[in-house]
């Protein structure tokens, strides 16, 4: 004789057994989404200004000419007084993100290599928005450019005041779960001793293999060597296609590897002199995705 308590168990695991065959029916369905996700650890994108789009929205059609996953697109300029802080602009660049069907990959601020971040009080305030501006495009790094007036190299004031304003800000960016990223030509030690000293996870190191193959630094073993202080890539050439000049991305990639680096690789440059842009980057974009597929 079965009793009602008997009967409200037997109800109980059989409308439990049912919802998990429901849970398992919808994760196996799910499954190969999320695998093929996993899969997929690199994308490749560009710098909006290596593809003739610098601060136009219109980088964004180009990227799906050229086959790229998306763009690293900049901040603005001081002409137009860093434009893709307002609201307008943003939403223009997320209309073009999506009618595209590429993403906005990255933030940079190019102008610093004219107007620095050492000695600028402006860039301050650039630097500080581009948190916000992150956080609204739904990116996680921003590039910082060291390079022309703001190169760093044998300017101990001039890191000094960078560590003092980059503290400043840190903690913001920490809180917002974004990454400011220092280029520059300093080698692996001395951005790790600016990263120490700044002491946040919110500012890291954007690796560009061309600038530090220039410098003369060992990449293979700086990119094990600074590790997860990496947060994104440059893949360029000066003058010469990828795979044509000094760099070997074979090994890149196994450097890569050996740090468990997944994310963007932003191609830039990498255009031979007299050669068309759009050709160019359609090649050096085959040429990466055979280099940084998921089987290579």
């Amino acid at each position: 004789m079965r009793t009602n308590a008997s009967l409200f168990t037997r109800r109980a695991m059989l409308s439990n057994t049912a919802r998990a065959a429901v849970g398992l029916l919808a994760c196996s369905s799910l499954a190969p989404l999320f695998a093929a996700q996993e899969k997929r650890r690199f994308k490749i994108g560009a710098c909006d200004w290596s593809i003739g789009k610098m601060c136009s929205p219109d980088a964004m059609k180009v990227a799906k000419e050229i086959g790229l996953d998306g763009v690293q697109v900049s901040l603005g300029n001081v002409k137009n007084n860093m434009h893709l802080r307002t609201k307008e602009v943003q939403q223009q660049y997320k209309d073009a993100a999506s009618q595209n069907g590429v993403e906005i990959a990255s933030l940079a601020i190019g102008e610093m290599n004219s107007v620095p971040y050492k000695s600028d009080p402006r860039t301050i305030e650039w630097v500080s928005d581009s948190v916000d501006v992150m956080q609204a495009l739904g990116v996680k790094v921003c590039l910082l450019a060291f390079f022309g007036k703001g190169d760093l190299r044998d300017d101990k004031a001039g890191i000094d005041e960078v560590v003092k304003r980059l503290k400043d800000v840190a903690p913001r960016a920490e809180k917002a779960g974004v990454i400011l990223a220092i280029e520059s030509y300093l080698n692996a030690d001395q951005h790790m001793d600016i990263i120490q000293r700044v002491g946040s996870p919110a500012v890291q190191v954007y690796y560009d293999v061309c600038n530090s193959t220039d410098r003369g630094y060992d990449i293979y073993k700086e990119i094990r060597q600074l590790g997860k202080l990496i947060c994104e890539f440059h893949a360029k050439e000066n003058g010469c296609l990828l795979g044509k000049g000094p760099v070997d991305f074979k090994k890149v990639r196994e450097a890569m590897d050996d740090i468990s680096y997944t994310g963007w690789i932003q191609i830039e440059g990498a255009v031979p002199k007299g050669s068309p842009m759009l050709e160019s980057y359609v090649t050096n974009c085959k040429f990466l995705r055979g280099i940084f597929s998921s089987n290579a």
